[in-house]
């Protein structure tokens, strides 16, 4: 079964995942370390960010380790920029009517 990324990252706890994961590459314990929950639940959820291909595993010796895939956080990046565009709009209305109010104000 493909997992779908949005639903992913909908998560609080994957979402931290990802977040440590931008500084550094980490073993499952390491990350486990951070978090309330038990190995095999941390485990559990970067199952699902590795199925989503949001995160990439490499083993070295005995250790598998955990890193972030950025060119799969581009493509939320780019679904999250239309978004974007459009809280920059409202902010700028809404800079023009503040400035409206203050003038008025004098």
């Amino acid at each position: 079964m493909r997992r779908d990324i949005y639903q992913a990252i909908a998560d609080p706890t994957r979402r931290a995942i990802l977040s440590l994961l931008v500084v550094q590459a980490m073993t499952p314990n390491a990350l486990a370390e951070h978090f309330d929950i038990s190995r095999q639940g941390v485990s559990n959820h970067i199952k699902i960010l590795t199925e989503c291909e949001l995160v990439k595993q490499e083993q070295y010796g005995r250790e598998i380790y955990y890193s972030l895939e950025v060119k799969k956080m581009k493509e939320i990046d780019t679904w999250l920029e239309q978004f974007r565009k459009a809280w920059e709009n409202q902010f700028e209305q809404l800079d023009e009517i503040l400035l409206k109010m203050k003038k008025n104000k004098k």
